[in-house]
């Protein structure tokens, strides 16, 4: 890769060319891990983005999906934001573009949705031009787009990854391993809570002792995930930074959290900001973690789907669509 983050000189896109692009849900934080652990999971959107006639400043959407109806196209889109800090950074003129989106990651649930308008703008504009900008480019602005790391690394990359600034000032990415006899489920309520409302509920400052907790149970959950080892993962999955402040937030969240451990599962966390929720266990216990998750909440007058999820490793991909005439 060249100094500029170029790989070769950018090419104008037709009228008309499409790309797909396929992007993971993620789950972040883990509970010790706030800011910098983040996960991509079997579950994820699918982009065609076409270029249409007219100039920059055009963005239409068109949702397949009821959960997002309340999604609205235009330029202050995440998707077309994202498309124009790559036309930017390569130094060509903003295009319209048309994103028509099959939505399976439920916006406001905490499991990357917008992580996934930002990679699919990013990823999209780049292999419409003939990916002038290489992966790390792409991640390194993807990053400064959401602000933190956790769900747009996972969310590019797949897996389970560790994302730290170094002292260097770089982002470091670290792929860490998952165990295949850890099980992941997902319950998503019907309930909504932005990611801005859950950050404001969290206190400026920190205590030492929290920190230091934080960090040892960090060690013991990623130690836990490599080997399968269910009573380091049960022993990682506590967290002293967010929360404590954001389980107030989830309508019956530490009722559903009580549900999956007796269940079965080693630990059960807030995903991202919440309000789904993310239970570990071992594939044995995943079908019966997801019933007493779903119904717990169902209880409280929640409804709610459950996801077993397998780690999708590959993150996100692209291909050629066709092109509209």
């Amino acid at each position: 890769m060249e100094a500029n983050g170029h790989r070769a000189a950018p090419s104008q896109p037709k009228i008309g060319e499409a790309v797909l692009v396929n992007v993971p849900a993620t789950t972040a934080n883990l509970g010790p891990g706030f800011d910098c652990l983040g996960a991509a999971l079997e579950l994820g959107n699918r982009f065609q983005l076409t270029v249409l006639e007219g100039g920059g400043g055009r963005f239409e959407l068109v949702i397949e999906s009821s959960d997002g109806s309340h999604l609205r196209g235009g330029p202050d889109n995440l998707v077309y934001r994202s498309a124009q800090r790559v036309w930017r950074e390569v130094g060509m003129e903003p295009m319209a573009l048309e994103a028509r989106v099959h939505l399976a990651v439920p916006p406001a649930r905490g499991l990357g949705s917008s992580a996934t308008a930002i990679v699919a703008g990013l990823m999209g504009a780049n292999a419409l031009m003939g990916e002038p900008l290489g992966k790390e480019k792409l991640l390194e602005l993807a990053i400064d787009i959401e602000g933190h790391p956790d769900n747009v690394v996972p969310s590019l990359l797949g897996g389970l990854c560790l994302t730290a600034r170094a002292a260097s000032h770089r982002w470091r990415v670290v792929r860490c391993d998952w165990h295949p006899t850890v099980q992941a489920v997902v319950a998503i309520p019907t309930i909504r809570l932005s990611t801005a409302d859950a950050r404001r509920a969290m206190p400026k400052h920190i205590g030492i002792p929290d920190a230091v907790a934080n960090l040892g149970s960090l060690t013991l959950l990623l130690q836990g995930l490599r080997t399968g080892n269910g009573d380091l993962i049960a022993d990682g999955m506590h967290d002293r930074l967010h929360e404590p402040y954001r389980w107030p937030l989830i309508q019956g969240g530490t009722e559903v959290r009580k549900a999956a451990m007796g269940a079965g599962a080693w630990g059960c966390v807030i995903s991202g900001a919440g309000p789904s929720l993310l239970a570990l266990c071992p594939p044995e216990k995943a079908v019966l973690v997801a019933e007493a998750m779903a119904k717990s909440w169902e209880e409280r007058g929640v409804g709610a789907r459950t996801e077993i999820l397998p780690l999708q490793k590959g993150g996100s991909s692209w291909s050629k669509a066709a092109e509209i005439s």
